[in-house]
C-alpha cells in the first residue's frame, strides 16, 4: 500500500510548486531578472538555505562520501539544472502554454513507459485512468497550445528534455543510496545545481543582477525556502514511499495550485474549460489516493508496498523444484 504520510507529502510538495510561478514572475518584474536567472537563484539560494539550516542541526555529520552517495548527488544536480534550463528555454521559444503542456504533460507519460519495460507489466487500469484524467485536465487548465512563440516546434523539443530530466530525477531518486537522506540530498544537489546554472544564465541573459531593495530580497527569499528547498525537500522524502508514476501525475498539482493563486491573488479569471480541468486534475489525485493492503499497483502488481507475497497455494502432493 502507498504510504498514506508519503503520498500526502509528495503532493504537499507540488502545491508548493505551484507557490513558485506567482513568487518567481514577481521577482523576475521587481528585481528586473530574466527566467533563467531567476531559475538559478532558485537552485542555490533553495539549496543553500536547507544547507545551512541541516549543518546548524547537525544533520551533515551523517552524511557518508561514498562513490555512491557522491554519484547521486552529481547526477541529481545535473539533472535539476538541465530540467530548469530547458523548461524556461521552452518558454523563450514557444510560450508558456506549449512549455507547460510538454514538460509537464508528458513527464508522467515517460515514467509511466519506464516503469512498464523496466517491470515488464502494463500499467493497471487505475493508473490508465489517472493518467488520462490528468492530461485532459492539464489541456483544459492550461488551454490548448496555439505555438504563439517563434519557435514552437524547438520550444516543444526543449519542454521534452525537460520533461525527461524530471522523469529521470523521479525515476532515480525512488531508491535510496545508504547514507544519503532525501533532504541533504535534496540541499548538496540543488546547490551543486544553481553553481552549474549560474555560467549559463551570465552566458545567455543580459547580466544576472540581484534585487535592490526589501520586497525583491523577500520574495526570493521566499522562492528560495518554500517552492524550491520546502517542496523538493518534501517531494523527494515521500517519493521514496509511492509509486514513481504516482508521484509524477501527483506533480502536476503545480499548475493546478498556480492557477487557483492567480485567481484569488491576480483576479485572472478561470473560464469553464479551465475549471473543467481543474475538476479533472483533482479527479485523478483521487483515483491515485491509497489503497487498503493488498491492492495491486502499477509498480508492484499483487503486492502491497513493503509487504511480502502471499504464497501460492498448491494442490496437496504437488511438489515445487525447490522441494
Amino acid at each position: 500500500m502507498s504510504n498514506r504520510r508519503d503520498f500526502a507529502t509528495v503532493a504537499l510538495g507540488a502545491v508548493l510548486w505551484g507557490t513558485g510561478g506567482l513568487a518567481g514572475a514577481a521577482l523576475a518584474d521587481s528585481a528586473g531578472l530574466a527566467p533563467l536567472a531567476v531559475a538559478s537563484y532558485r537552485l542555490l539560494g533553495g539549496g543553500g538555505v536547507l544547507l545551512v539550516a541541516l549543518a546548524v542541526a547537525g544533520r551533515l555529520q551523517g552524511l557518508r562520501r561514498t562513490r555512491a552517495v557522491v554519484v547521486r548527488v552529481v547526477v541529481t544536480a545535473v539533472l535539476a539544472a538541465v530540467y530548469q534550463a530547458a523548461y524556461f528555454a521552452a518558454v523563450g521559444r514557444a510560450g508558456v502554454a506549449v512549455a507547460t503542456l510538454v514538460a509537464l504533460g508528458a513527464a508522467p507519460v515517460l515514467v509511466a513507459l519506464g516503469t512498464a519495460a523496466s517491470s515488464r507489466r502494463r500499467p493497471d487500469a487505475r493508473t490508465t485512468v489517472a493518467l488520462g484524467l490528468a492530461l485532459l485536465g492539464l489541456v483544459l487548465l492550461v488551454g490548448a497550445p496555439s505555438g504563439t512563440g517563434p519557435a514552437p516546434v524547438a520550444g516543444a523539443a526543449l519542454a521534452l528534455v525537460a520533461a525527461a530530466a524530471f522523469a529521470t530525477l523521479t525515476g532515480l531518486n525512488r531508491r535510496a543510496v545508504p547514507g544519503l537522506a532525501p533532504l541533504p540530498l535534496t540541499a548538496t544537489a540543488f546547490t551543486l545545481g544553481g553553481i552549474l546554472l549560474l555560467p549559463v544564465a551570465a552566458a545567455v541573459g543580459p547580466s544576472l543582477g540581484l534585487p535592490d531593495d526589501a520586497q525583491g530580497w523577500a520574495l526570493l527569499a521566499y522562492f528560495a525556502v518554500v517552492p524550491t528547498a520546502a517542496a523538493w525537500g518534501a517531494y523527494f522524502t515521500g517519493l521514496r514511499g509511492v509509486p514513481a508514476t504516482t508521484a509524477a501525475l501527483l506533480a502536476l498539482l503545480e499548475p493546478l495550485t498556480a492557477t487557483i493563486g492567480a485567481v484569488l491573488l491576480r483576479g485572472e479569471r478561470l473560464g469553464l474549460s479551465g475549471a473543467v480541468g481543474a475538476v479533472l486534475l483533482g479527479a485523478a489525485v483521487v483515483v491515485l489516493r491509497p489503497r487498503p493492503a493488498g491492492s495491486p499497483t502499477m509498480d508492484e502488481p499483487g503486492r502491497a508496498a513493503g509487504t511480502q507475497a502471499a504464497p501460492t497455494p498448491r494442490a496437496p502432493g504437488v511438489r515445487t523444484r525447490r522441494e
